[in-house]
């Protein structure tokens, strides 16, 4: 069987597809690509909170050490972020870690990191990708005698990434700041360090749960009703809700009254927080997905804009070689300046919460700056669960120009960088794109506000599914 990569490494179901014998697979084509590569290979490796993290993890070990490749090991359970920082820190061409992110509890991956602490580009995951074999024995050996023969060192990726934040934010002008801050961490790898760097929030599914609780750790609304309604019910006693997703490299944040402040808004915060109040300078880089407010900010700031296909490589890769200030998607995944050329859910929340206590201003009264720059507007996202065919016959649809118009809204331009994007009537926009990673047709959807957008979802569905 191939296994196929897709945006960001390979995911798949636990027990179908995803089994040790195809991680080792995996594996075997990640040692052969390193010793190609580089004279003394090495790489990190860490898991996340999913099941089976370890025993996937040490069948990665026995292969690639097998293969005369060293491996930095943290034991314990880590973040996406924290296993791109130390593949940088650590001077190593790869870095691997077991987890499928945001996906349904049934999934694993094996994300491949970069020697510059960012995901590997599609160049590299290509090639990766052409070595798998079509089978391969794991050695039956004790992954301690890797560690006799130099193969193998433990070391605690958690502390190299506490010592870096703390060393980069004021964790003190937070803390004295008084303000109240509840933290889902979705039972994913956030739990333990935000604990540690922001340990008077109010913290929410911060245990080990491998199953997520049945939930998908995904940072939207509709997974997140209990953080919501904490912060509803404490009266605006809660100044901010911060939620991250499975491997922490996602963000979801919460206003004072509960409501769900999406990426979108969360990309312009981070823009208007750096450019106009840090002095940050650099180009913004946004997935085809993302709103087109974000230009529409940069234009008033006077910054370039790029934009590219959805898959946070295509920005990362960017990143490596552009002064890049925010780059980022609409699901959530965000890097900023000053740090990795990462996805960093913690990060990003870090970078909201110590202006508002440094400034003294509320996340609404900066939400209010950005809506000075941009207008006002709301989003949101439909997932339609199809049949194959069903959704292959709405994309060649779009293909093909066969849709004028949906309900009410005429099309007034089309995009398709990634997916198709139609600008409509009434200063509208709705996308429609099949996931890479999922049987699912996501619509999203952008309009003045909450009542229109899902006027613009249920006219763009109907017509979609007629």
């Amino acid at each position: 069987m191939k296994l196929k990569f897709g945006t960001d490494g390979w995911r798949a179901i636990i027990a179908d597809d995803y089994t040790v014998a195809n991680v080792a697979r995996v594996a075997k084509a990640t040692a052969i690509w390193l010793k190609n590569n580089r004279e003394h290979p090495s790489m990190t490796l860490g898991y996340d909170c999913r099941f089976g993290g370890t025993l996937f993890a040490e069948t990665v070990i026995k292969v690639v050490c097998s293969e005369g490749v060293k491996v930095y090991y943290d034991k314990a359970f880590v973040s996406t972020p924290m296993i791109s920082l130390v593949t940088k820190n650590y001077d190593c061409l790869l870095g691997v870690i077991i987890t499928a992110s945001h996906n349904p509890p049934s999934y694993n991956g094996f994300k491949l990191k970069a020697y510059y602490g960012g995901p590997a580009t599609p160049k590299v995951i290509q090639e990766v990708e052409d070595l798998i074999p079509d089978s391969c024995d794991v050695p039956n050996v004790d992954i301690e005698s890797f560690v006799d023969k130099g193969l193998l060192e433990y070391h605690n990726f958690e502390d190299v990434y506490f010592n870096h934040v703390s060393a980069s934010f004021d964790l003190a002008a937070i803390k004295n700041s008084g303000i109240k801050v509840a933290y889902d961490a979705m039972y994913g790898a956030g739990q333990r360090v935000f604990k540690r760097l922001v340990p008077e929030a109010l913290h929410l599914h911060c245990e080990y749960n491998p199953s997520f609780y049945g939930q998908a750790p995904e940072p939207i609304h509709k997974n997140l009703l209990e953080l919501s309604k904490t912060i509803a019910d404490a009266k605006g006693g809660i100044k901010l809700g911060i939620a991250n997703d499975g491997d922490a490299d996602r963000i979801g944040l919460y206003d004072s009254s509960g409501k769900f402040i999406d990426a979108h808004h969360i990309l312009l915060l981070l823009i208007h927080i750096l450019y106009k109040y840090k002095n940050m300078r650099g180009e913004v880089v946004v997935a085809f997905s993302a709103s087109p407010k974000i230009k529409k900010m940069c234009d008033a700031y006077g910054i370039k804009t790029q934009i590219t296909k959805i898959g946070f490589k295509y920005i990362s890769e960017i990143m490596i070689d552009t002064d890049v200030l925010v780059g980022g998607e609409e699901s959530g995944g965000i890097a900023v300046k000053g740090h990795i050329p990462e996805r960093d859910g913690i990060w990003d929340a870090l970078v909201v919460l110590e202006y508002m206590a440094i400034s003294g201003k509320s996340i609404e009264a900066l939400i209010a700056e950005v809506y000075e720059v941009v207008g006002a507007f709301s989003y949101n996202r439909n997932d339609l669960h199809l049949t194959e065919s069903v959704k292959l016959k709405i994309v060649e649809n779009c293909k093909n120009g066969f849709y004028k118009k949906f309900g009410s809204y005429e099309i007034e331009k089309i995009e398709d960088i990634d997916g198709f994007k139609y600008y409509l009537s009434n200063d509208c926009n709705v996308m429609i794109r099949a996931s890479g990673t999922e049987p699912v047709l996501r619509v999203y959807a952008e309009a003045g506000t909450p009542e229109e957008v899902e006027k613009v979802l249920k006219e763009t569905r109907d017509t979609l599914l007629n």
